[in-house]
């Protein structure tokens, strides 16, 4: 049996579950199930001034009152990657596809495969995204303190994103 494969598509069939219910739009007295169906939700670029390469983003929810993070599948092509950035209130990333890298300020670079989750905690500085050979997609759960939920800093060198 395939443990890393299971755990993936287990973890993969759970978030979706997750995310369906988080997605739904608000009402005040909601008493039955709400769907969003997939594919309603336009995919964006991810900013040039936020990423190197090729990044696509596609917001899965919002943070409401319902719950104060937000959620969004997140695809790296090969070499792409996040500027350097902190979160006030903290981020997961489940690692669904493919093979990424992320990096804490002043450590080396970890390497990320389908079924790694990350957490990032509040204020610490990092960047992650696809490996320079290999696209890689996770899921991004944001916390929100204050209506905000990234800090953006410099791009990510050449450099930096080669040492491993």
């Amino acid at each position: 049996m395939n443990l890393p494969l299971v755990r993936t598509v287990l973890c993969f069939v759970l978030l979706r579950a997750a995310l369906a219910e988080a997605a739904a739009p608000v009402e005040a007295k909601a008493s039955s199930q709400q769907i969003t169906r997939a594919g309603s939700q336009a995919s964006a670029t991810g900013p040039a001034a936020n990423f190197t390469g090729q990044v696509r983003v596609d917001m899965v929810w919002p943070a409401d009152e319902r719950i104060n993070a937000s959620g969004a599948m997140v695809t790296f092509e090969p070499g792409a990657r996040s500027a350097w950035h902190t979160h006030p209130a903290g981020q997961r990333l489940v690692i669904v596809s493919g093979f990424g890298l992320t990096q804490e300020w002043g450590k080396p670079v970890q390497e990320l495969r389908p079924g790694d989750v990350v957490w990032c905690p509040p204020g610490v500085k990092h960047w992650h995204g696809a490996s320079p050979k290999t696209a890689m997609s996770h899921l991004a759960v944001t916390g929100t303190l204050d209506g905000k939920n990234v800090q953006w800093m410099e791009k990510v060198s050449d450099d930096q994103y080669s040492r491993r």
